[in-house]
């Protein structure tokens, strides 16, 4: 049996360092035969904004060179379903499972899983998408994220929730 509510918790440590820290609450971690072999903080804001600074991107820019031959038995862990960004990274990089912790309701990549292009099955399977598995500690954390995203400039032509949550329990 896998510990994935025990690393889950840890994104969830780690969102909430980044929340701390100025930034979104989303925290990811890649973890290989049951050891944790990197973390990430999501990075947008602080110390400079950053687009490409989440969480799942920071901690795979810290997975060490030698390991990445054995990307199809890691799992990455997010307190929030990876966006189509980091879901695109997990997946050129061979990262063969994917746990999260609360929906992305607005801009989760689950709902592409079933679309991928023809190249990506021959050369880059689609990992395993688990979630959200921990949504009682992690939902908040999402609600917290989207309304800071909503308050930024970038950030103010979203949809409102109502209509977010029913596009998304359709393509779920």
């Amino acid at each position: 049996m896998r510990d994935d509510r025990a690393f889950l918790n840890r994104a969830v440590e780690l969102a909430q360092e980044a929340e701390a820290a100025g930034n979104m609450p989303i925290g990811s971690l890649i973890v290989l035969d049951g050891e944790i072999i990197a973390e990430g903080r999501n990075a947008l804001l602080v110390p400079v904004y950053n687009p490409g600074g989440h969480g799942e991107i920071e901690a795979i820019k810290r997975v060490p060179a030698a390991l990445w031959p054995r990307a199809a038995e890691m799992t990455c862990y997010s307190s929030l379903e990876p966006c189509l960004m980091c879901f695109g990274s997990l997946l050129l990089h061979g990262v063969g499972r994917i746990v999260f912790g609360a929906l992305d309701l607005e801009g989760g990549a689950g709902c592409i899983q079933n679309h991928l292009p023809p190249y990506y099955p021959k050369v880059a399977p689609a990992p395993l998408w688990e979630g959200p598995l921990l949504p009682e500690r992690c939902d908040p954390l999402y609600h917290r994220a989207r309304a800071r995203f909503i308050s930024l400039p970038c950030g103010g032509n979203h949809p409102s929730t109502e209509d977010a949550t029913q596009d998304s329990l359709q393509s779920h």
